[in-house]
């Protein structure tokens, strides 16, 4: 390999890891009250991309991006509960972690019991079914030898 192509190799990984590094550069907040309320806010919200992580936690893309988006709505002086209107709006109550009690969300709430009380119920069922089929017992005989 030459030493020019070898020196442009070398500029494109710099160039690649210094805009990467730009790209997650740390959010400055004004005072430690509005880093307080966006760290409590982002904790309640999910990545859209990530499902089973906050926006907080998330390292995607979306995730930042959101999280620029929340800070940036805050500074408008939105409230916590519009903020969170406003990304419902976009992205459905999947983005909140607890989601309202609404028909369109009944079986993310109750599903889980249900499935637990059909569960017993099918314990309940094979029990007595296995009970209602042992033979009954009599008493032992006291001649056997043991």
């Amino acid at each position: 390999m030459s030493a020019a192509a070898l020196r442009t190799l070398l500029l494109a990984l710099l160039l690649g890891l210094a805009t990467g590094v730009a790209a997650q550069a740390p959010i400055e907040f004004r005072d430690a009250a509005e880093e307080a309320r966006f760290r409590a806010l982002t904790v309640q919200l999910r990545c859209v991309m990530c499902q089973n992580q906050s926006l907080a936690d998330s390292d995607a893309q979306i995730a930042r991006d959101l999280r620029a988006q929340v800070l940036e709505l805050m500074r408008r002086g939105m409230s916590d509960a519009e903020i969170k209107a406003w990304l419902v709006e976009r992205y459905g109550d999947f983005v909140l972690y607890e989601p309202p009690v609404k028909p369109a969300t009944w079986l993310l709430w109750f599903g889980p019991a249900l499935i637990l009380l059909a569960g017993a119920g099918v314990v309940v069922a094979i029990v007595r079914r296995r009970t209602a089929a042992l033979p009954a017992t009599s008493a032992p005989e006291d001649d056997q030898e043991w």
